[in-house]
């Protein structure tokens, strides 16, 4: 039986693969892989041993792990480029007929980055992703009163946080907010329209003592016996956002600026209405409900039938062809099947540990075989994983950074020449 089988191998010269000889037939239409079919069952054959012993393996046998070797091969470059160029592919739109088998990808995925700062954007009121909708309310002041609860706000309810202590719950006045259904929902106020006159009306004040007044400042060019609306001195912008800014702090600390602080929705006003001349009966405010702002944060685009690359299962990268690998590639590939064949073998001498002769026995070295070949794939797994890992974008981006660094070295020892005009 064993003779039978070991004769059936194909040897340089035969032609014996057909198409459906490998269990998938994934290579079977590339002629370099039909013609290494059976130069690869030759050399299989031979490093297992024949003619000298008999080879209980069938050329069917030695095809599919050379079909196998190649998918492997395919698949662990496949794998490394997933990791190496997922990240700069998300979101992006693929189609059934899309592979990236093969592909330079470069660049950076800047969406993902917008996207983030979208989010963000939300937070500071300065945009955000669609969804989160900014709606309006007015709120009812009460003379004396600072504190106002803003979650109990409703258009007939009167409810308030008293001014003196601060503590007490009281009554509030009607509120309008942009829809009836935004009452007793959890909203989040995002803007307060609550502040004094803008500095840039009082800009050119000459009675403005944190910043230099028209007259002032003419005084100090010498030019105070002209007329301002003739004279002009331009300054830099930024002078006039620090005099804003200026003017703007001396409201503060100096004065009782109008101003506001909100924490956990209950407002709280400076100065204290009835308290000044100038006290408008609403305030009004913008707010988003904390729903939508929960649902604008995050994008959620569908990749249903592989429509947009999603993780790492669904990019498509597909099997490569055999042809297209080079010469270091298929050297593996022809190793890692040796290794599957020598497995393959080792299964089935150890089903037959002993054959019996006469006047005896003979053992067969299915055990050391299997162990043999598990070391041998084990070897050829880290040296490919090695090199592609010396492949990978940071370590290239590392390399580089050497190679600038030695460079500017060599460079430093070459003399520089003298330039005599």
């Amino acid at each position: 039986m064993a003779a039978d089988l070991v004769t059936s191998v194909n040897w340089p010269g035969s032609s014996s693969f057909t198409y459906g000889s490998t269990p998938f037939g994934l290579y079977e239409s590339e002629s370099l892989f039909r013609q290494h079919a059976d130069k690869v069952g030759d050399w299989v054959a031979k490093r297992l041993g024949y003619p000298v012993q008999n080879v209980e393996l069938l050329p069917q046998n030695i095809y599919a792990v050379f079909e196998e070797s190649v998918s492997e091969y395919s698949a662990q470059v496949n794998a490394f480029n997933i990791r190496n160029n997922l990240y700069n592919m998300l979101g992006q739109a693929q189609t059934d007929s899309t592979n990236h088998t093969g592909d330079y990808i470069e660049g950076a995925n800047t969406n993902q980055v917008i996207t983030i700062a979208n989010s963000y954007g939300i937070e500071a009121n300065v945009g955000g992703n669609r969804g989160a909708t900014v709606h309006k309310g007015s709120l009812r002041l009460i003379g004396g009163v600072q504190r106002y609860d803003l979650s109990a706000l409703s258009p007939t309810s009167q409810s308030y946080i008293e001014s003196n202590g601060g503590a007490r719950l009281a009554t509030i006045p009607s509120g309008s907010l942009e829809s009836g259904s935004h009452y007793g929902a959890d909203i989040i106020i995002t803007r307060v329209f609550y502040e004094g006159v803008p500095a840039i009306s009082r800009f050119f004040d000459p009675y403005a003592v944190s910043a230099k007044g028209t007259l002032n400042l003419l005084d100090e060019f010498g030019f105070s016996s002209f007329s301002p609306a003739a004279q002009f001195v331009l300054m830099p912008v930024y002078e006039d956002l620090l005099r804003i800014q200026a003017i703007e702090f001396n409201d503060q600390v100096r004065r009782s600026t109008y101003t506001f602080n909100i924490n956990n929705n209950i407002l709280e006003i400076f100065p204290i209405p009835g308290t000044s001349t100038y006290n408008p009966d609403l305030v009004w405010f913008e707010y988003v409900l904390a729903d939508e702002r929960t649902a604008s944060s995050i994008v959620n685009k569908s990749g249903v039938n592989g429509s947009i690359i999603s993780d790492y299962a669904n990019i498509k990268y597909d099997s490569m062809t055999y042809t297209s690998i080079n010469s270091v590639g298929k050297q593996w590939i022809w190793k890692y099947t040796l290794a599957l064949a020598k497995e393959l073998l080792g299964g089935i001498r150890e089903k037959y540990a002993t054959i019996p002769i006469p006047d005896g026995e003979v053992s067969l070295d299915g055990a050391s075989l299997r162990a043999e070949a598990q070391n041998d794939k084990d070897r050829l797994y880290e040296q490919l994983r090695q090199d592609l890992e010396e492949l990978s974008r940071p370590k290239q981006m590392e390399y580089k950074a050497q190679e600038a660094e030695q460079i500017q070295k060599m460079l430093k020892n070459i003399p520089l020449p003298f330039y005599i005009g």
